[in-house]
C-alpha cells in the first residue's frame, strides 16, 4: 500500500531525513519508532506532502505521489491522525465527523460503534471535549475518509492511562477488520502486542526494522534507540 523509498527532506539548510525506507502493506500494522527528534513526524509530514521531500520516492498503491499536495495524498488513500488531534474547535463533534468524509464502509453509526462517547458527545462542539475524546474524534475522522491505510502520529500522547488503554483496544479491533495502520508512539511495549513489524529511526536514518518476535528477541534496539 504504502512504498518509501530512500527520502530525504529538510527544513532550510537542516537535513532532517537521510534515505528513509519504509512500506506498509495491505492489512498490515508497522510502527515508527525513536527517540524525539529524530525525524518521525517529518517522516509523516514528507509522505503527506506537508513538506516537500528533497529526495527519494513514496508511492501509494503502486502511484507515485513523492512530494504532491495532500490532498491528492489522502485521495489516493491516506487518512492522518496528526499529532496534537488538530480537531476543528468549533464544530461539533458529528460536524467534524461529517466534514471529510466520504462513501464507504466507515459511516458515522460505525464510528460511534467504535468509540460510544463520541457518540454521547457528538453535539458538543470540538473544544468541549476532553483530550482522549480529541483523539477519538481524530481518529473518527480519518476513518471517516473510508482510508487504505490510516497513520496516527503519536497515538497517545498525553492522553491518560484509561484512555490510551481504549486507544490501544481501538487499534486493535482496526487491525482485526483487515485495516492497514502506520503508528508512531512511544509506548513500544503496547505496540508489540498488536504491530507486526517495526521501523527504528535515528537522527533522520533508519537504523533497525524487523517483527514483533524480533524486536522482543533483540532487548538492544530498545535501550540503544528507544531509551529517553
Amino acid at each position: 500500500m504504502l512504498e518509501v523509498s530512500g527520502l530525504e527532506a529538510a527544513y532550510g539548510e537542516s537535513r532532517i531525513l537521510f534515505g528513509v525506507d519504509l512500506t506498509v502493506a495491505r492489512g498490515e500494522v508497522v510502527t515508527l519508532l525513536g527517540r524525539n527528534g529524530m525525524g518521525k513526524t517529518t517522516t509523516i509530514r514528507s509522505i503527506f506532502g506537508l513538506l516537500r521531500p528533497t529526495g527519494g520516492t513514496v508511492r501509494i498503491d503502486g502511484r507515485d505521489l513523492t512530494g504532491a499536495a495532500p490532498h491528492l495524498v489522502a485521495g489516493a488513500g491516506l487518512g492522518l491522525v496528526p499529532e496534537g488531534r488538530q480537531i476543528f474547535p468549533t464544530l461539533s463533534v458529528q460536524e467534524n465527523l461529517q466534514a471529510t468524509a466520504t462513501r464507504g464502509k466507515w459511516t458515522l453509526e460505525r464510528i460511534y460503534d467504535l468509540f460510544p462517547r463520541l457518540k454521547e458527545r457528538r453535539r458538543n462542539m470540538g473544544n468541549q471535549l476532553s483530550g482522549g475524546e480529541q483523539q477519538m474524534l481524530a481518529i473518527g475522522r480519518a476513518l471517516m475518509t473510508n482510508p487504505q491505510l490510516v497513520v496516527l502520529d503519536e497515538a497517545t500522547e498525553g492522553l491518560a492511562p484509561l484512555i490510551r488503554a481504549d486507544i490501544w483496544a481501538c487499534l486493535t479491533r482496526l487491525k482485526s477488520e483487515g485495516e492497514a495502520i502506520l503508528v508512531i508512539d512511544k509506548n513500544v511495549d503496547a505496540l508489540t502486542r498488536f504491530a507486526d513489524r517495526h521501523v527504528v529511526i535515528e537522527k533522520g536514518r533508519v537504523v533497525w526494522q524487523g517483527s514483533t518476535p524480533e524486536i522482543l528477541a533483540t532487548p538492544e534496539v530498545k535501550d540503544r534507540f528507544l531509551h529517553v
